[in-house]
């Protein structure tokens, strides 16, 4: 019976993750591929408690960084720190993201670092502008929903860095978080217009319209290097439209074993996500 109910689990969650294999991963983003979509492949699985998690962790994205190259897949990957062994020892994710961004940039790829709860974010910020001494194919999620965001957006642009803007996928403390929808979004853009005054390379990590149509305005102006970045299975209809309107646009693009505590954050942490996958399910 528990495997029966995992089966009907997983099929659901595969709306939004490829599923639990790199084929399942590379077959999406091939498929998106086509539609001129690119891919940001992520191995689901954080907050590792054993140096050798970490090191099987590292590997894979290495495997998976030549598979990319080898299957001419457009697109890229993106690492959570504590699977690279930021919650064991700073020291070890360090080395770990030195061996996978030295490969990315081996390879001509990029990596974009996702941003993980409260506790981690300024070691998480340090370790990306320590990373982006070594070479620049390396970029950072912000969420906006974070009081602090502001000063490390000012931080990360005075050294050139690349940004993935996005609300926030933790829950947080209001001492730490904004939690009012529109406290958020009013950061969320003031954020963005200053990426967009002072960025390059940065990306736009919405479904909200209203949000996506002021980037639109902002690009207008600015004529800044950007894209839009949305998850898998949200909104695939808005990044075609986007992608016939002259955006880039990437999707992100999880797989792996732990997919259920992944569909747990993003659905039941953040009540709007579920009737945002629910209108997806109908509307596509």
């Amino acid at each position: 019976m528990a495997s029966l109910w995992a089966g009907l689990l997983l099929r659901i969650a595969k709306h939004w993750i490829a599923g639990e294999t790199w084929e399942d991963a590379f077959a999406r983003a091939q498929q998106s591929n086509t539609h001129k979509v690119r891919g940001i492949l992520n191995l689901l699985g954080e907050e590792m408690t054993c140096r050798e998690e970490t090191i099987a962790a590292t590997a894979e994205y290495l495997e998976i960084l030549d598979a990319l190259k080898a299957r001419q897949i457009e697109g890229c990957i993106s690492v959570k720190p504590t699977q690279l062994g930021l919650s064991i020892d700073p020291s070890l994710f360090g080395e770990n993201l030195v061996k996978v961004q030295n490969k990315a940039k081996s390879l001509g790829t990029f990596v974009w670092i996702d941003m993980e709860g409260s506790p981690f974010t300024a070691q998480i910020v340090d370790a990306y502008l320590e990373s982006r001494k070594r070479c620049d194919n390396i970029g950072i999620a912000i969420q906006a929903y974070l009081r602090r965001s502001e000063e490390d957006v000012n931080r990360i642009l005075e050294l050139g860095g690349a940004i993935r803007l996005c609300k926030g996928a933790y829950n947080e403390s209001p001492e730490i978080a904004y939690n009012r929808r529109k406290q958020i979004d009013e950061n969320f853009s003031k954020l963005m217009r200053t990426i967009f005054e002072r960025g390059k390379g940065f990306a736009i990590a919405t479904h909200d319209e209203k949000l996506i149509e002021e980037a639109i305005r902002l690009s207008n102006v600015h004529h800044a290097d950007f894209e839009f970045e949305m998850l898998m299975g949200i909104r695939d209809k808005k990044k075609l439209e986007l992608v016939q309107r002259g955006y880039r646009v990437s999707e992100y693009i999880p797989f792996g074993m732990s997919w259920w505590a992944y569909s747990k954050r993003r659905i039941l942490e953040h009540k709007s996500n579920i009737f945002l996958l629910a209108r997806s399910l109908v509307s596509g």
